[in-house]
């Protein structure tokens, strides 16, 4: 097939308020050129997550960039061309994505992305519904199997604070279809805590008075705890619920430092995730990130997993990707926002 020489996307040169008219501006771009272990994808829906407020706020926050810099991390689109290292990809398949970091994102009409770290899209999802998926999915996964290193046959318990949002709602379904974990999950508004019910979750926890909350539930320790809201201000609480050899993971950085030395007497871990880590270091595993998001497009088609979808956004233009950051950045919203080219 024909391709275009150049695309449209949406980037920025400066770290402003969303308000501000030049916070996302529409560019023109060379199309992308494949590496050799690359898939040119022309992008059809794309999803909108912390991780894209957090870059662009911090990417440019003293000093203006040469070239616009263009974010995204979720995606789904057609195969247009490949590089000559990729297997298991054909021109014309449907892909979604979660990407990397270190490279231009999904705001662009075309994106060119490493195999190692795509997969088939679901089959029986719209676009708009897978392409919510790829990153909070990959998240939870990670940090249950990795990083917390959860068993699917023990019986223990999972705290998830933050279990509204698109990775705490991953978790939520990811652990009660594939675990026989207790999930616990941290709601605090009628409508979330409806969402996290629907989503799985055994039991519905206040995170305003989080340790209080989990005992009346008659839940004096618990042996994992998955934080993707506040690390630090609900340390001290992690740290009085965690049971005695139990692990913490959390995706949320802070500034300043927490007191490790609280889980000593336990014998507690505290682990990091991020999902970027296997592509930024091209590490020797980075195709399981392929390899769980097959398994996730098979969960979806079967229906064990439902897409996040809750609001859809329509058309190509820095107005509408402003209005999907000013959805993530109010910090209310539930599941996730689909933008559909």
């Amino acid at each position: 097939m024909s391709l275009p020489s150049t695309m449209k996307a949406v980037g920025f040169t400066q770290s402003l308020a969303i308000e501000q008219e030049n916070s996302l501006v529409e560019i023109t771009l060379d199309l992308p050129k494949p590496g050799e272990h690359d898939l040119l994808v022309q992008v059809t829906a794309n999803s909108i997550n912390p991780a894209d407020a957090k870059i662009r706020i911090r990417s440019a926050a003293e000093k203006t960039l040469e070239q616009p810099k263009v974010i995204g991390y979720d995606a789904v689109g057609i195969v247009v061309d490949k590089g000559e290292k990729v297997s298991g990809f054909n021109i014309g398949d449907r892909v979604f994505y979660a990407g990397d970091v270190t490279r231009p994102g999904s705001n662009a009409e075309y994106q060119a992305v490493d195999h190692r770290i795509t997969a088939h899209a679901p089959k029986s999802l719209t676009d708009a519904e897978a392409a919510v998926m790829p990153l909070v999915s990959l998240t939870a996964w990670e940090a249950l199997f990795d990083r917390l290193r959860v068993t699917p046959t023990e019986k223990k318990t999972l705290l998830v604070i933050g279990g509204a949002g698109g990775v705490g709602s991953s978790t939520i379904q990811i652990a009660k279809q594939l675990t026989k974990l207790t999930v616990i999950a941290t709601a605090s508004r009628p409508e979330t805590e409806k969402w996290v019910t629907e989503m799985g979750a055994d039991y519905v926890v206040n995170h305003h008075d989080l340790v209080n909350s989990v005992r009346a539930q008659g839940i004096e320790h618990v042996d994992y705890i998955f934080n993707v809201a506040d690390t630090k201000g609900h340390w001290d609480a992690m740290v009085e619920l965690i049971a005695p050899q139990g692990f913490i993971s959390s995706i949320v950085e802070f500034d300043g430092g927490v007191d490790l030395s609280k889980l000593q007497g336990k014998s507690a871990g505290f682990i990091w995730e991020l999902m970027f880590t296997r592509s930024l270091f091209q590490t020797g595993d980075m195709i399981k990130q392929q390899e769980i998001l097959f398994q996730i497009a098979n969960l979806l088609d079967a229906g064990r997993l439902k897409s996040l979808l809750t609001e859809t956004l329509t058309g190509f233009s820095a107005e509408v990707f402003k209005t999907a950051h000013q959805h993530i950045e109010s910090s209310r919203s539930i599941g996730k926002t689909a933008i559909q080219f």
